[in-house]
């Protein structure tokens, strides 16, 4: 192992939980207002994600107001507090990028994993 991978794996977060693209998360994260730090939570379904080592991150989208957001998060950012998953997705690609053309609820339907599946 080389230095530069040595020290990237002292600086990464060991309670990540496991998660894929098409689960729906909770993202909690820091976030600092005049001279006051409050936790902000950002609920969507994983469309994407990508790197390795410190480098990973994920792509987040939620409709807020049917308007569709997203917002990419480091894996082991200090920012970020928590990662929850609230439910599992069963889809087929590692990138939902589809789920950007669609409108209304269609936007945010993603199949739900059966538990007799996920074993």
């Amino acid at each position: 192992m080389n230095v530069i991978e040595k020290i990237e794996r002292e600086q990464m977060k060991q309670d990540v939980p496991e998660f894929r693209p098409g689960d729906t998360v909770n993202v909690h994260t820091r976030v600092i207002e005049g001279g006051k730090e409050r936790i902000q939570i950002f609920k969507g379904i994983v469309i994407a994600r990508r790197g390795t080592l410190l480098n990973q991150a994920f792509t987040v989208r939620k409709l807020s107001n049917g308007e569709g957001v997203e917002r990419a998060f480091q894996v082991h950012s200090p920012k970020i507090a928590k990662i929850e998953v609230v439910k599992r997705g069963r889809v087929r690609r590692s990138k939902l990028n589809y789920l950007r053309n669609r409108v209304g609820k269609q936007a945010v339907l993603v199949k739900e994993l059966s538990t007799s599946a996920a074993s």
